[in-house]
């Protein structure tokens, strides 16, 4: 398994965990951790989140947050709302800094 540094055009397959400031998840990619927080969905398929670099698939600040990740790396990301879903709009999570644990289990070129 190679250490390949995740770049864009790459496809990145990564777990989340997603709350706001005071430690309120509101999603999650991890089954253990919705059933934590008590948003566990039994209708959902929880799996790894896979992110096209580059292809604006998710917010700003979650896309940057991978850029130059590896394999098995976590991190700790703080994302403001410019970088999220803006300061204004109709978005639920508008004006809203979001924080995210990240942790990549697989980065293919």
């Amino acid at each position: 398994m190679s250490e390949i540094a995740a770049r864009s055009g790459d496809t990145v397959s990564v777990h989340y965990v997603g709350k706001f400031p005071g430690g309120k998840v509101f999603d999650t990619s991890m089954k253990s951790e919705a059933v934590k927080a008590g948003i566990f969905s039994p209708a959902r398929d929880y799996r790894p989140l896979q992110v096209k670099l580059g292809a604006r698939q998710v917010i700003q600040g979650f896309e940057e947050a991978l850029l130059g990740m590896k394999v098995n790396e976590t991190k700790e990301v703080v994302i403001p709302p410019e970088k999220a879903y803006g300061k204004t709009g109709r978005h639920p999570m508008v004006g809203k800094t979001l924080q995210f644990r990240l942790l990549v289990t697989s980065v293919k070129r």
